[in-house]
């Protein structure tokens, strides 16, 4: 549902767009009301997640199985070569606890993953809650949230610029990559990539 206004013959509606959104409006039926108008939801309380995620990488692509990242950083930060230069998907998991209280009626919660570099899929306590591919990196939980521990599993896909040149890195034994056409050599700047976040609960009321 969403606010409008009937005049003159014309239909106006009020829309509220990110970056990059698309969306259907759909008049499902003559309208009852000149004027519709519904509250806007503001946000009440935030809870930040912090603390260790483990992160699995995908195999055959340099990296170790898996490693503990105490805080979010870019891949690029990292003192790991196999890290620093990963490029493919790497599985970010946490268990969180969520206070019985915190669970109000009638509001939304959002999982804001902050900034990802550059595609997220979601999936919270075994539920796929689908992929997120651009700003703001938001799904609601609300349904499947539950009180007590809950798990958090983000997979995130990066691009494979950082890989490419860390194939071209003088001590690099074993390419992992191949490509006809070098783009990128040793020197060439690496980009950002993982799950920087923050990470946070946001209660939509």
């Amino acid at each position: 549902p969403i606010s409008y206004k009937i005049k003159n013959g014309y239909t106006s509606v009020s829309l509220r767009l990110t970056p990059n959104d698309a969306l259907f409006v759909v008049f499902l039926s003559p309208a009852k009301k000149n004027a519709v108008t519904l509250p806007v939801r503001t946000e009440r309380r935030v809870k930040s997640i912090e603390g260790a995620w483990k992160v699995t990488f995908q195999p055959d692509r340099g990296a170790p199985p898996e490693a503990t990242f105490e805080n979010l950083i870019s891949y690029t930060a990292h003192t790991d070569p196999g890290i620093k230069y990963f490029s493919g998907t790497a599985t970010y998991t946490k268990s969180i606890n969520i206070p019985v209280n915190t669970l109000m009626i009638g509001a939304q919660i959002r999982l804001d993953l902050g900034d990802v570099k550059n595609l997220a899929e979601v999936v919270v306590n075994g539920k796929p809650l689908g992929t997120l591919w651009k700003k703001p990196f938001s799904v609601d939980v609300t349904n499947v949230l539950k009180p007590g521990e809950n798990r958090l599993e983000i997979k995130v896909t990066n691009l494979w610029v950082n890989r490419l040149i860390g194939d071209q890195q003088a001590d690099m034994k074993q390419k992992i990559t191949y490509t006809a056409i070098p783009f990128y050599n040793a020197n060439s700047p690496l980009q950002p990539s993982g799950l920087l976040g923050p990470v946070q609960l946001v209660w939509l009321k």
